[in-house]
């Protein structure tokens, strides 16, 4: 039985979903003054800075285990699925809205459990298929209104950036099927250091670290965000889990694409100039609702 206790649980899970939602309204805010690659490499940047810290006084880092034996090939495919996954998420912002973005992105967790089930031998319930149907019904839904557009190849910019993030939810899932064998032997800090270490050290030859410097207050309020944003919600997540069923846990995260889309639609009508909202009509919410609910069964799968 997993010790739960409410009153810890719901608003550390709710503090993770709160910073998820707005990280992707924080960084189409950052892009229009710092690229995409340099936003990543800073996330990076700070991570590795403070995690690396911590652990390393605490004396919790074995990085070099995972680099010897069966570890070396899981490592480089973890680390090379989310670094890919962070760029193309990043690079899709330029192209689409942050809703839809938060959307399209609950393909990442489906897409994880189907390759558990073929490559992992983990069985799927009723329930879980249940959930995986709803998302392929909802999301045609959500994107009603471009779904002509974009069939068409008229809006080839916005069909750019779903392509980037589809590959950001395929790459996800990758590294989550690689992390799930990783962590079996070793400190799941172990592999977030090198991910934060590798991040760092890859981006670096294409980042503009200096670009920083020509940021204004807003600028600087949004790039120290979006490096703490990481640490704060992976470490809030930790403790929820810990102090809360894994279940409602993830029904309160599935919340997380509602939430940007009620946060973007609040935030373009105070700052119209700041961010563009995704067009929606009561389709799209029935949509982004069915992709929410669908989400939500597939993670619980057998669990309430």
């Amino acid at each position: 039985m997993y010790p739960s206790n409410w009153r810890v649980g719901l608003p550390l899970a709710l503090t993770t979903a709160f910073l998820w939602a707005l990280l992707p309204i924080a960084m189409k805010g950052l892009i229009a003054d710092m690229d995409s690659t340099t936003i990543t490499w800073y996330r990076f940047f700070g991570a590795a800075l403070f995690a690396g810290a911590w652990y390393g006084w605490r004396r919790e880092l074995e990085l070099g285990k995972l680099l010897q034996g069966k570890l070396l090939p899981y490592t480089l495919l973890a680390v090379g699925g989310l670094l890919a996954n962070y760029i193309a998420y990043a690079t899709g912002l330029n192209y689409i809205t942050p809703g839809a973005l938060q959307v399209l992105i609950q393909l990442a967790p489906l897409l994880l459990l189907i390759f558990s089930v073929f490559w992992l031998g983990e069985r799927f319930s009723p329930r879980q298929w249940m959930g995986v149907a709803l998302v392929c019904i909802g999301l045609p839904l959500f994107f009603n209104l471009r779904i002509g557009e974009l069939v068409a190849g008229e809006d080839r910019q916005y069909l750019f950036g779903v392509a980037l993030v589809a590959i950001a939810a395929v790459t996800w899932a990758v590294y989550g099927l690689f992390q799930k064998k990783i962590v079996a032997v070793s400190r799941p800090q172990n592999l977030l250091v090198m991910i934060y270490l590798a991040g760092t050290l890859c981006f670096l030859p294409v980042a503009k670290p200096s670009s920083a410097l020509q940021l204004g207050a807003l600028g600087w309020a949004l790039l120290l965000f979006l490096t703490a944003n990481t640490l704060i919600a992976y470490g809030a997540f930790a403790k929820a889990m810990a102090a809360w069923e894994a279940s409602r846990v993830s029904a309160t995260l599935a919340l997380v694409p509602l939430m940007t889309l009620g946060l973007s639609s609040i935030i373009g009508a105070l700052w119209p100039e700041y961010i563009e909202v995704e067009p929606m009509n009561w389709i799209s919410w029935v949509g982004a609702i069915t992709v929410v609910i669908g989400s939500l069964l597939a993670a619980i799968g057998r669990g309430r």
